[in-house]
């Protein structure tokens, strides 16, 4: 079980490249990759994605890479003949309007004039940097991977002990349901027998307690919760939880929702009131969890 919320840091230092990666990430209800690296990794963005959907399948994450390249490396340089051949002809044009000024143009002044001469940049990442960035993501995915399965061990504990108190308040409504029907026929025959002082149609009473037990009949809504039950603690055992828990929580929700409409009992009602107190601690939980 893995949490959303999770920050992650990795390094390369080797033959003057210094490469950090920062891998932060935050709850969302799909999966969500934002890449901010410097302008030599532009070809490269496709594959920090690559690596961070085989680690993480959902939540917001933010990708960090910062670079300083300090090898030696052979530098090339680009000479722009047109521009410096404009250049030259607007010398020549002003001569001719302004006889009086000198062309002192040479070769070392035309080259000193903006953007005629430039140092080619890379055309992106070389083999060394590509495989320094892999190697500087790798950890810090897998740092993040592990702060978010510590903090998602975190939430598993605090869930399993509210699952335990809902499967109590589930047992603890079971026991009571039985008796509610029951009960229900010894009040009524006591206030027919109040009105009618002593004359009472049994036959009508049970009709009556019959049609009562039948609408506040719980017994379904309490089969599918302890089904709910074992299926939350099952999921609990796997990675990738968040989704399914939260569709298992819903129906959570729908049973007891229907415990409350049926029962016709004030313990059995504040039993599925405290139920849905817990349920919904849970649904909050679980929006942490990827």
């Amino acid at each position: 079980m893995y949490s959303m919320t999770g920050y992650g840091k990795g390094q390369y230092r080797e033959d003057g490249l210094e490469l950090t990666v920062e891998v932060k990430s935050v709850n969302n209800r799909y999966l969500d990759c934002a890449v901010k690296s410097p302008r030599v990794f532009l070809a490269q963005e496709e594959l920090i994605r690559s690596m961070v959907r085989g680690r993480i399948s959902r939540g917001h994450v933010d990708v960090f890479v910062s670079l300083r390249d300090t090898r030696q490396k052979e530098k090339s340089l680009y000479l722009d003949l047109n521009l410096a051949n404009a250049y030259i002809k607007a010398a020549a044009e002003l001569k001719g309007s302004f006889p009086s000024i000198e062309n002192d143009l040479t070769v070392n002044s035309v080259l000193r004039l903006p953007d005629v001469l430039k140092q080619e940049e890379g055309a992106g990442a070389d083999e060394t940097l590509t495989l320094a960035l892999k190697s500087a993501l790798s950890s810090a995915l897998e740092a993040h991977t592990e702060m978010r399965r510590a903090e998602g061990e975190r939430l598993k504990r605090d869930l399993l002990s509210r699952m335990e108190t809902i499967s109590a308040l589930r047992n603890e409504i079971a026991q009571r349901a039985p008796s509610v029907a029951e009960e229900y026929r010894t009040k009524l025959t006591e206030r027919i027998g109040e009105y009618l002082n002593g004359k009472i149609d049994e036959t009508r009473i049970l009709t009556e307690a019959a049609l009562f037990a039948d609408k506040s009949n719980i017994d379904e809504e309490l089969t599918r919760l302890s089904s709910h039950i074992e299926e939350f603690y099952r999921i609990c055992e796997s990675d990738a939880v968040g989704r399914k828990l939260d569709f298992l929580v819903q129906e959570f929700n729908r049973e007891c929702n229907t415990i409350c409409s049926k029962s016709n009992d004030g313990k059995i009602t504040a039993c599925a009131l405290e139920m849905k107190n817990e349920i919904e601690k849970v649904r909050e939980q679980i929006q942490n969890l990827e």
